[in-house]
């Protein structure tokens, strides 16, 4: 288990050059263009042909065994859930250990923004137990309360703000439900991946802030490995808690 320890502190030379290196690798176009639009360019990519190399890119990556790992040990336990909603199911880096590890009685809905991904999952995953459907996280088609666990991987840099995505997720999750969530962090191999892959970063800090003002607060923090850990690599992989009491969200 990690603790939910503060990362190193950034002086404001440290600051300085995150910002320059920013402004010459990330991809802007999620700050610099309106959600509708920023959507709609994230939908024709991964209907495209990078999103049909994800699924390689993330066996390739070890993004896809990995994520199992945490799963199949269960330090994130999806045995116990019963009706799980998976953010972003196409490349099925998620929803494939979901198959595996769930009860075989829970209930699996997967959805992604993108229709020709959702077909390439349905392929992939062979199996009859997940519903598939199109949707976009900050609008999602179900009632509050539908799901006991949601698992979002990646999906959270294709929104320009992350509450209005995190406050769809607190809706639909039952109190005392799980979501479990995977995002690429701004660090020199984020901002990379972000030109490669038309998506924003995030901060670890204003990221748990985030939450936290969407009434999800951090129950931990997630590595791959511990040489991720120690490297602080592979991004920022956290578990929240809906509270069983309801609570302020900020809008």
């Amino acid at each position: 288990m990690a603790p939910l320890s503060s990362p190193r502190k950034n002086t404001p030379k440290r600051l300085r050059l995150k910002k320059s290196l920013r402004s010459l690798i990330e991809f802007g176009g999620g700050d610099q263009i309106e959600q509708s639009q920023f959507q709609s360019t994230t939908r024709k990519l991964y209907d495209g042909p990078a999103g049909a190399v994800l699924y390689l890119a993330s066996k390739l990556s070890l993004h896809d065994p990995l994520v199992g790992r945490i799963i199949k040990t269960r330090r994130f336990d999806v045995s116990e859930f019963r009706s799980i909603l998976d953010i972003g199911s196409g490349a099925g880096q998620i929803l494939g250990h979901l198959l595996r590890e769930t009860h075989p009685d829970a209930r699996l809905v997967a959805c992604d923004l993108s229709h020709q991904m959702l077909k390439r999952a349905r392929t992939r995953m062979d199996s009859p137990r997940p519903n598939y459907l199109s949707a976009d996280m900050t609008n999602l088609p179900f009632q509050d309360e539908s799901f006991d666990c949601v698992t979002c991987g990646w999906v959270l840099e294709y929104v320009a703000d992350p509450k209005h995505g995190l406050m769809e997720i607190q809706r639909v999750l039952q109190p005392g439900g799980s979501l479990f969530l995977l995002a690429t962090e701004d660090k020199f191999s984020g901002m990379l991946n972000s030109r490669t892959w038309k998506c924003r970063t995030y901060n670890r800090v204003e990221l748990k802030q985030a939450f936290e003002e969407s009434g999800l607060p951090w129950k931990e923090q997630h590595w791959f490995t511990p040489i991720h850990q120690f490297l602080r690599l592979g991004g920022i992989i956290v578990e929240a808690t809906k509270p069983l009491e309801p609570t302020e969200v900020q809008s």
